[in-house]
């Protein structure tokens, strides 16, 4: 029988650590913007999180990268390996929004070629400031060499996934990675999902992410259901959860 460890509870997850290596991410109904400032709670977007992060999260594992995901639990729980999360939220931007736009004057949308990549300090108190890699070492977050798998390990991740969507009819705009460390290596951790990246319809260009709750364009439950719908017809993820389906049934 699984003994818990610890019990970590963050704005949208909660996080449960058993003591062999393993741990539980329970993903809440909860949705924040603005470092918290704004907060709500949608029945069931939990669930909607949870079943994307595992199609996507499975679909990068099985393309070689390496993750945390093992298996979703329930309808709102992953179980993962448990790992060290390295206090850093690390962004991949592949068009100018958000944050981006308002640091060059850029307008909306630009191309990032090559991809932009940058590093923020998980610290809500001091309202996760951009970082280079010479803060990072200087505040002992990560080595020299921990950092060149970092930047490896998202910007190879951000490309597959880049791809992917496209065959969702999605443009990825950016998104945000979190890294895990084990005793032996690097995993990408946490979750991917619309709460996580941005994401627009590649024809109209409508929003299908939080922004639509940051900025009240839309119901965010029905934008998550409508990217969950799409990715559920990509046919790489549907033989992918299929082949989930077969063993989770065999073990």
């Amino acid at each position: 029988m699984l003994v818990h460890a610890a019990v970590y509870e963050g704005k949208a997850k909660r996080v449960r650590i058993f003591d062999d290596g393993l741990a539980e991410i329970e993903f809440k109904d909860d949705v924040t913007a603005g470092n918290g400032l704004k907060h709500a709670v949608f029945v069931g977007k939990g669930v909607l999180c949870c079943r994307m992060s595992e199609l996507l999260l499975a679909y990068l594992q099985h393309s070689g990268t390496p993750t945390h995901f093992l298996r979703r639990s329930s309808l709102s729980t992953m179980t993962v390996r448990a790992v060290q999360i390295i206090p850093l939220e690390v962004v991949v931007r592949f068009e100018v929004a958000g944050s981006l736009e308002k640091r060059t004057g850029l307008p909306y949308r630009t191309p990032c070629v090559p991809p932009v990549y940058e590093l923020y300090f998980k610290r809500d108190d001091l309202g996760d400031p951009l970082l280079n890699e010479h803060h990072v070492r200087l505040l002992n977050l990560a080595t020299t060499d921990e950092l060149r798998t970092i930047r490896e390990l998202a910007l190879s991740s951000a490309t597959k996934l880049h791809a992917l969507l496209q065959r969702a009819q999605l443009a990825l705009i950016d998104l945000k990675f979190e890294i895990g460390r084990t005793d032996s290596s690097l995993l990408l951790a946490d979750e991917i999902s619309p709460d996580t990246c941005r994401l627009r319809d590649v024809v109209t260009g409508q929003v299908l992410d939080k922004d639509v709750f940051r900025r009240d364009l839309a119901e965010l439950l029905p934008t998550y259901q409508e990217v969950l719908r799409r990715l559920e017809q990509v046919p790489e993820l549907q033989s992918l959860d299929r082949s989930m389906s077969r063993s989770g049934k065999e073990s």
